[in-house]
């Protein structure tokens, strides 16, 4: 653990997704987890069950590399496991792109690690901060303000999973079960923070947020619609950001917006609402699947394309 945490650390692109909290929630959901290094290289790699006994691997965002002659070598290590798990494929979602030749790999196209994304600088002073903000971002945390809305932290999951059903009916997106959100919180409590805006005592909005080395991530949100003239998410938001920057992280990440050529886009009304917190929209390589065996790839590219 020690060496891997050591590279992880040296590596400019090191993220919460390889790093061993990472893991330790995944494994709490029932997944399991590979920690490896090779000589400048590291990856955390989850494994996903599939019907028929078959498995995904995932190595998200990345693995993390110093070249791409050192990336081959742990790439090779993960080809083994994937072939020992009797996986389909194996899926890299690195933040630097890189070019094998002696593997099979295919551009994935629905990554649920977003592409695009929303970062704001936290090096700034918090009223420059504000001040990068569109007005309509700065105005709606003052609406929120004026009207009493509180935003604290809590334990309490059940409030925020009453919320967060609420939202996903509302917007059309699937939830995880209760346990997954409360799992999260306990496997990475000095990383995770539940906040919860209230009005008159009634909890009106929620969300997750990770704090990790440089970042601070904004993980999951949920809100009341009976309540959405008092703007109380672009409170806790701003809750969120400050609480990043007082822990030293130097960048807060809205993780995941719609592309920008794409019209129609699904998360194309949670794309409005994080824009009016101004940032810089960063673009990441696409993710590759390492195709291991080509058949049944096939078979899984046919049943996600109609299902």
């Amino acid at each position: 653990m020690h060496e891997y945490l050591t590279l992880w650390k040296k590596n400019r692109f090191r993220n919460l997704w390889q790093n061993p909290v990472w893991a330790e929630f995944q494994k709490s959901v029932g997944r399991k987890t590979w920690l490896l290094k090779s000589d400048g290289s590291s990856a955390l790699v989850i494994k996903h069950n599939l019907p028929f006994g078959f498995s995904w691997l995932e190595v998200p965002r990345g693995p993390l590399f110093e070249s791409e002659k050192k990336l081959s070598k742990i790439l090779s290590e993960i080809q083994k496991i994937g072939k020992s798990e009797k996986a389909v494929f194996v899926r890299l979602s690195p933040y630097e792109k890189f070019r094998i030749s002696n593997f099979e790999f295919r551009i994935c196209k629905h990554d649920h690690h977003p592409q695009t994304s929303l970062v704001i600088d936290l090096t700034q002073s918090e009223s420059d901060i504000l001040k990068q903000m569109k007005p309509k971002g700065r105005y709606n945390i003052k609406v929120a303000e004026k009207h009493g809305v509180t935003v604290r932290p809590s334990t309490d999951v059940e409030k925020f999973y009453n919320l967060l059903k609420k939202t996903g009916n509302r917007d059309g997106f699937g939830i995880h079960p209760k346990s997954y959100y409360q799992k999260m919180l306990d496997t990475m409590s000095e990383n995770t923070q539940l906040l919860l805006a209230e009005y008159h005592g009634k909890v009106i909005a929620g969300g997750i947020f990770v704090y990790l080395d440089e970042w601070g991530i904004y993980y999951y949100g949920a809100s009341d619609n009976e309540f959405r003239n008092l703007m109380a998410p672009y409170l806790i938001q701003w809750s969120a950001i400050k609480e990043a920057k007082n822990r030293g992280c130097k960048y807060y990440d809205f993780l995941g917006i719609a592309p920008e050529n794409i019209k129609d886009h699904p998360w194309a009304g949670v794309t409005e609402f994080k824009k009016k917190f101004g940032g810089t929209v960063v673009n990441y390589p696409q993710a590759q699947d390492m195709v291991l065996r080509p058949f049944w790839y096939n078979i899984y590219k046919l049943y996600k394309k109609i299902r």
